[in-house]
C-alpha cells in the first residue's frame, strides 16, 4: 500500500478516453463463442427482470388499472427507457470510456485523478461522489440475488398455489448453496452459463411472440406518444410507477463494469442482435396477454408459458436467476478488491480460484455478508413485490453517479466540446433524477435499505482512506529520510550480519519504520536490504514489460518499485525473481520479509477526524488483514516488528 509513491510514479492513467479508442474482443475466438460468454456474464441480471418488471407496474405496491391505454403506455416506457437509457445512454456513450480497457465506476474515478491546475475541492466532491455511487451499488448487489431467485421460484404458486409454502424454504436454501459453492470459483459451472442463457433468451422471444399473437394492437406502444398520453392521463400516479418501469434497467451498470472481460463491440452486437428484441418480445407478449386476459396480473411472466411448460419454465428461470446472481456475486468480489486496491477499503482476504484467469477470485467475508444479507431479505421481505420497492433506489443512485462522472471524463480526457458534453449530462440527467424521483418515493416502502447499506459503506470507505492518509502522516513524522538513516548506518557502525532482508516502504525517500525500529532494538543489520515499494497505478493493469524498477545504492541498499494494476494481484517474491535480469540475484528461500506492525492509539492528537471516526478507523485497522498477506509471502520469512502510532 503505497498511495504517495503512486503519486508520484501513476502517471499512465492520463491517457485520452472516450474518442476513437476502442476495446478490442479477444483475437482468436470465434464471436459465436464470445457471444455465448457475454451472453453468460453480462446480461443474467437484466435478461431476467421481465419475471418481475412489468408485474410490478400491475400488480405491485401502487398499481395502475389495468386498462389497454395504460398498458400501451407503460411498454411504451418500458420500450423508450431500454432505448434511451441501456441502448443510447451506456451501449453508444459509456462503454467508450474505458481506462486501458476496463469498466466500471472506480475505472472512472481513475481517470478523474487529480492534475495540475484542478481544483482541489471540485476533485474532492468527485471522489466522494463516486464512493457514494459505489456504495449503493452493494445495495443492489445485495438485493439481487434475493429478488431474483425469489421472484423465480413464486412461480410454483402459479403451477400450484398450494406450493407457496415452500417458496420462502426452497428460495433460501438455492440461495445458500449458490453462495457456498463460490469458494471452488465459477470457472468450471462458467463454461454452461453461455447455453443456458442462450436457452432463456429464446424462451423469452418465443414466449413473447405466443403473446403478442393474443392481443396484436399491443405493438402500437412503439410510438412514443403512448406514453406521454399515459402521463398526461394518470398525472402524480404515472409518475409513481417510474419505480417499477426502472426495473427494466437493472443490470445496466453490470454491462459497463464487464467491459474489460469481453470488450465494447461484443457486448454492443449481442445486446442489438439478440438480447434486446428478446426483451422487448417478452415485455410486449405479457403486454399482450394482460389485454386479452387481465386475470393474468399476478404473474404474466409465467403465464405466458402453456400449462405443459409451466414447471420447465420456473426450472429455467430459476437457473437464469441463479446465473444472473452468480455474475453479480462475482462482480463484488472484483469491485471489492479494485476499492482495496485504490485505497477506498481495508485489506480483506482474496483467494485465486484460477491458475489462469488472475480475475477469478474469491472473498470469503464478501460472500458470507452478501449470503446473510440475501436470506434475510428474503425472510424480512417475503415477496419479490416487496423487494421491488427496495431495488430500485440503489441502482438507480449508481446511474446518476456515472452519468456524472462519464460526463467529466468527456470533457477532460475524451476531447469533447463542453457544449456536448453538457447536452450530455443534462439529457441523460434529466432521465436518472427522473427514476430516482419515483423511486425515492419508495423510502419508506423498503428504499431505505440500500441507502442505509450505501451510506455505512460510505462512511466506512471515506474513513478509511482519510485515515490511512492520517496515519501516513504520522508514520512519516517519526521516521527519518532514508539517505540520514544510511549515514547512520555507517557513522554508527551498526553491525551487518549475513542475508537479504526486505522491508516494505510506502514513500521512496522514508526510511521504512520495521527497518529503524529493527536497528534501534537489535542493533545489526543484514548486509543486503531490499526496499520494495508496491504501486497500485490507476489503470487496470500493468505490463510484465513495465512491473520493476532497480536502483542500487550505498551499502548494500538497493529500491525495488512494482506497479501493479487495480485489477491485478500482486506476487512478491515471484516478481522479485526477476531481479537477477537486473543484476541482483536473489535466493528466494533464504529471503526474510519484515514489515511493520502498526498499533493505533485513536484520539492521541487534536487534529484528523472526529474521535468515533478515529476509533471506527483502529478498529477496522486492527481487525483488518495485513496487507502483505495478499503478497504471497511465505509465513516462514516473514517477521514482524511493532509500532505505536496515534491519530
Amino acid at each position: 500500500m503505497a498511495p504517495e509513491a503512486g503519486k508520484e510514479l501513476g502517471r499512465d492513467a492520463q491517457q485520452a478516453v472516450m474518442h476513437v479508442q476502442h476495446t478490442a474482443a479477444p483475437r482468436g475466438q470465434p464471436f459465436a463463442a464470445l457471444g455465448l460468454a457475454v451472453l453468460g456474464v453480462v446480461y443474467g441480471d437484466i435478461g431476467t427482470s421481465p419475471i418481475y418488471a412489468l408485474r410490478e407496474c400491475f400488480a405491485g405496491a401502487d398499481p395502475m388499472p389495468i386498462t389497454q391505454a395504460n398498458i400501451l403506455g407503460v411498454l411504451s416506457l418500458i420500450l423508450w427507457t431500454l432505448i434511451l437509457v441501456i441502448s443510447l445512454k451506456y451501449m453508444t456513450f459509456v462503454l467508450r470510456a474505458d481506462n486501458r480497457g476496463e469498466g466500471g465506476i472506480f475505472a472512472l474515478l481513475a481517470l478523474l485523478s487529480p492534475s495540475k491546475g484542478q481544483p482541489h475541492w471540485s476533485r474532492r466532491a468527485l471522489l466522494l461522489l463516486g464512493i457514494g455511487g459505489a456504495a449503493m451499488l452493494y445495495g443492489g448487489t445485495m438485493i439481487t440475488p434475493a429478488i431474483s431467485v425469489l421472484s423465480a421460484v413464486e412461480g410454483l404458486q402459479i403451477a400450484a398455489p398450494s406450493l407457496h409454502t415452500v417458496v420462502i424454504p426452497i428460495t433460501v436454501v438455492i440461495l445458500f448453496v449458490l453462495f457456498a459453492v463460490q469458494r471452488h470459483g465459477s470457472a468450471k459451472v462458467g463454461a454452461v452459463f453461455g447455453p443456458l442463457m442462450l436457452l432463456w433468451f429464446l424462451v423469452l422471444a418465443v414466449l413473447g411472440i405466443r403473446g403478442i399473437s393474443a392481443a396484436p394492437q399491443v405493438l402500437l406502444a412503439v410510438n412514443p406518444w403512448y406514453a406521454v398520453q399515459f402521463f398526461q392521463a394518470n398525472g402524480f400516479a404515472g409518475f409513481l410507477i417510474l419505480y417499477a418501469v426502472f426495473l427494466v434497467t437493472t443490470g445496466g451498470e453490470a454491462l459497463y463494469a464487464d467491459l474489460g472481460h469481453f470488450g465494447r463491440s461484443p457486448i454492443r452486437k449481442v445486446w442489438f442482435g439478440f438480447v434486446l428484441p428478446a426483451l422487448l418480445l417478452n415485455y410486449f407478449g405479457q403486454g399482450a396477454l394482460l389485454i386479452a386476459d387481465p386475470q393474468t396480473t399476478l404473474h404474466p411472466f409465467f403465464h405466458l408459458a402453456p400449462a405443459w411448460g409451466l414447471y420447465p419454465l420456473v426450472v429455467l428461470a430459476t437457473l437464469a436467476t441463479c446465473i444472473a446472481s452468480q455474475a453479480v456475486i462475482t462482480g463484488a468480489y472484483s469491485l471489492t478488491r479494485q476499492a482495496i486496491q485504490l485505497g477506498q477499503l481495508p485489506h480483506l482476504k482474496v483467494e485465486q480460484t484460477s491458475a489462469e484467469a488472475r480475475g477469478q477470485i474469491y472473498m470469503p467475508m464478501v460472500n458470507w455478508m452478501l449470503m446473510v444479507a440475501a436470506i434475510g431479505l428474503v425472510l424480512v421481505f417475503r415477496t419479490s413485490n416487496n423487494l421491488a420497492a427496495a431495488y430500485g433506489v440503489a441502482v438507480n443512485s449508481t446511474m446518476a453517479v456515472t452519468t456524472v462522472l462519464a460526463f467529466k471524463v468527456a470533457l477532460e480526457r475524451g476531447g469533447w466540446k463542453p457544449l456536448a458534453a453538457g447536452a450530455f449530462l443534462i439529457g441523460f440527467l434529466a432521465i436518472d433524477l427522473g427514476f430516482l424521483g419515483s423511486n425515492f418515493l419508495k423510502i419508506p416502502d423498503g428504499g431505505w435499505l440500500p441507502l442505509a447499506t450505501g451510506l455505512g459503506l460510505f462512511i466506512i470507505m471515506t474513513t478509511w482512506r482519510r485515515g490511512t492518509g492520517l496515519l501516513a502522516e504520522q508514520v512519516a513524522n517519526t521516521t527519518t529520510a532514508l539517505e540520514t538513516f544510511m549515514g547512520r548506518v555507517t557513522g554508527e557502525g551498526v553491525q551487518r550480519v549475513p542475508g537479504t532482508a526486505v522491508f516494505f516502504t510506502g514513500r521512496l525517500e522514508q526510511t521504512p519504520p520495521a527497518l529503524q525500529q529493527l536497528v534501534r532494538h537489535t542493533g545489526v543489520l543484514y548486509e543486503r536490504v531490499i526496499l520494495v515499494t508496491v504501486v497500485i497505478e490507476q489503470v487496470p493493469k500493468v505490463g510484465q514489460e513495465s512491473r520493476l524498477d532497480l536502483k542500487e545504492m550505498d551499502q548494500g541498499f538497493y529500491r525495488v518499485v512494482l506497479r501493479y494494476g487495480f485489477m491485478q494481484g500482486p506476487n512478491i517474491p515471484s516478481d522479485l525473481a526477476a531481479c537477477a535480469e537486473y543484476g541482483l540475484p536473489i535466493d528466494l528461500d533464504k529471503v526474510h520479509y519484515i514489515v511493520g506492525q502498526v498499533d493505533m492509539l485513536a484520539g492521541r492528537k487534536q487534529q484528523g477526524m472526529a474521535r468515533w471516526r478515529d476509533r471506527l478507523f483502529a478498529w477496522m485497522a486492527r481487525n483488518t488483514a495485513d496487507v502483505t498477506n495478499d503478497y504471497h509471502i511465505p509465513a516462514s520469512q516473514l517477521m514482524s516488528v511493532g509500532l505505536q502510532v496515534g491519530i
